[in-house]
């Protein structure tokens, strides 16, 4: 059995909220500039050659990358070997989240209630936590801050069976053409495929986590990330919405079991920026 006190999570979870506001992916960097190469078109060239020089005084000058600082999104793969200690799992993810966000000015964008008040928490907390029992004696993490410029054009379809492959992509490239240029393109697009109404928008999600310069492991799903780029890419949104070749850095694809009725998809719309970190607590 592995002791693991709750405070190195804090800990770490502080780094990272800290580290992917001000600095870009390094594969999403390196989409970057080959998505420049690739756009002829003035504005287009105009518009990649700004987001490249944001990232550089982002990181230069350790300022956030964007006003939208995001929503904590964190994924816990607790070993079940492993033996937590030193207080709350839940409060020690908020407290790291509240200080990773306090202690570097980024902006709180959490409301307590979603729906009458709307009085903000001034903590960016609570964060959307998700825990998943593996094998080992490590706990693994993974943050997300996702900004709502995107979150809001995201979207689930309960697909049949019969709708096939024809109507995921139809439903996908709908998805991208209905956000258009307000979820701030060139998007990165997570695509859960599968398992129940909620359980594919998680996968959605988690498909972001995913490297841009990674694909989907199973063949078939792979050939389909590659479809939906290219269908994405032809509808010549471009570069924050200025026409051109990149309206999507990439398609990621994450796949569950599911029903033998249905067929749910989940389109998460990130903005190029998809930032996204990980750490092991050993």
């Amino acid at each position: 059995m592995k002791e693991i006190n709750v405070r190195k999570i804090e800990d770490a979870i502080a780094s990272m909220c800290s580290e992917i506001a001000v600095v870009y992916n390094r594969p999403i960097r390196r989409a970057l500039e080959k998505a420049k190469e690739a756009e002829t078109g003035e504005r287009a060239s105009a518009v990649m050659e700004m987001l490249i020089e944001n990232a550089e005084i982002a990181e230069k000058e350790n300022i956030p990358i964007c006003q939208d600082t995001g929503m904590a999104i964190v994924f816990l793969k607790i070993g079940q070997e492993v033996h937590l200690c030193g207080g709350s799992l839940n409060e020690a993810v908020n407290r790291g989240v509240e200080r990773g966000y306090g202690e570097n000015y980024l902006r709180a964008s959490v409301v307590a209630d979603p729906l009458y008040e709307r009085k903000n928490t001034k903590t960016n907390t609570p964060a959307v936590i998700y825990t998943e029992i593996t094998e080992g004696e490590e706990v693994e993490i993974e943050i997300m801050a996702k900004g709502f410029g995107s979150e809001n054009k995201s979207a689930v379809k309960m697909l049949t069976p019969a709708d096939g492959e024809k109507g995921v992509i139809d439903f996908v490239v709908e998805t991208v053409k209905n956000a258009g240029p307000n979820a701030c393109p060139p998007f990165v697009i997570g695509v859960g495929i599968g398992g129940t109404f909620d359980y594919c928008a998680v996968l959605s999600k988690k498909a972001l986590l995913r490297n841009v310069d990674e694909h989907n492991p199973d063949e078939k799903f792979a050939k389909l990330e590659e479809v939906l780029l290219n269908e994405i890419n032809a509808l010549n949104i471009g570069p924050m919405g200025f026409h051109g070749k990149t309206t999507a850095l990439a398609v990621q694809i994450e796949q569950a079991p599911t029903h033998i009725a249905g067929m749910p998809v989940a389109v998460n719309v990130c903005c190029h920026v998809c930032r996204h970190a990980k750490a092991v607590i050993r």
